[in-house]
């Protein structure tokens, strides 16, 4: 199994569901008592938010570069950046790096299409939602997304920072998130993209009305392919 290298923390509560998941994918895939091999580099997430805050993106990609080489230097064959948002440095954090970065949005574009649908409603941060770096990658893919309101955009984004990050899970805030996605497929979306990796604690495929697309869940199984292949 080639090994994982995992740029984590941000937020913490993401970078958990991501470790559970690889771990139960390679347990189901492979049996017994087998584990995926993981570098984890978990960052202070409460560092990061500031320098997003602030618009500071060429500090933040100095940070994630770094660690980019760490992980390389580490012994790890591939990168996967445990967040949507952040995958807006992708490039710059790559820079010098010559393991390869296993891109969040390219993995779930390319399940959108294998399931034949074409308008993911886009549920997430509200940087990823109203900068172009992550639509981009859907709209080479000939996805078109659509987004939630101005209003909607704004909640979303809050019950991201002020609660799923810090772990606080409320059922006001689930149905919150319910209503939006129902708005967006009334709005035209055929399928819907969890693209926060933290929205997966509020919405799943048992309360939204179309096929759900949970980025953190498709990141890890791809990973898995990817370590196994040979």
């Amino acid at each position: 199994m080639k090994i994982i290298g995992i740029l984590g923390g941000m937020s913490a509560a993401s970078t958990q569901i991501y470790y559970r998941k690889l771990c139960e994918i390679t347990r189901d895939r492979l049996g017994g008592l087998h584990s995926p091999e993981l570098l984890i580099r978990s960052l202070d997430f409460a560092k990061i938010e500031t320098l997003q805050a602030r618009g500071e993106w060429d500090a933040a990609a100095t940070i994630l570069n770094a660690e980019a080489r760490a992980l390389q230097r580490g012994g790890a064959d591939f990168i996967l950046l445990a967040t949507n948002t952040m995958h807006k440095l992708a490039r710059d954090m790559m820079d010098g790096v010559d393991i390869p970065l296993l891109h969040i949005a390219d993995a779930t574009a390319d399940r959108i299409l294998r399931a034949g649908l074409s308008r993911p409603g886009l549920i997430a941060t509200a940087f990823t939602m109203e900068q172009s770096f992550y639509r981009d990658r859907l709209v080479a893919a000939s996805l078109h997304a659509v987004l939630p309101d101005v209003d909607d955009r704004r909640e979303v984004h809050r019950i991201i920072y002020d609660e799923l990050c810090k772990d606080i899970i409320r059922e006001e805030s689930r149905s919150t998130y319910e209503n939006v996605a129902r708005r967006l497929v009334d709005a035209g979306a055929d399928c819907m993209i969890l693209g926060c990796t933290e929205v997966g604690m509020l919405l799943n495929q048992t309360n939204v009305s179309v096929p759900v697309f949970d980025t953190t869940l498709i990141h890890c199984e791809a990973a898995i392919d990817l370590a196994l292949a040979t």
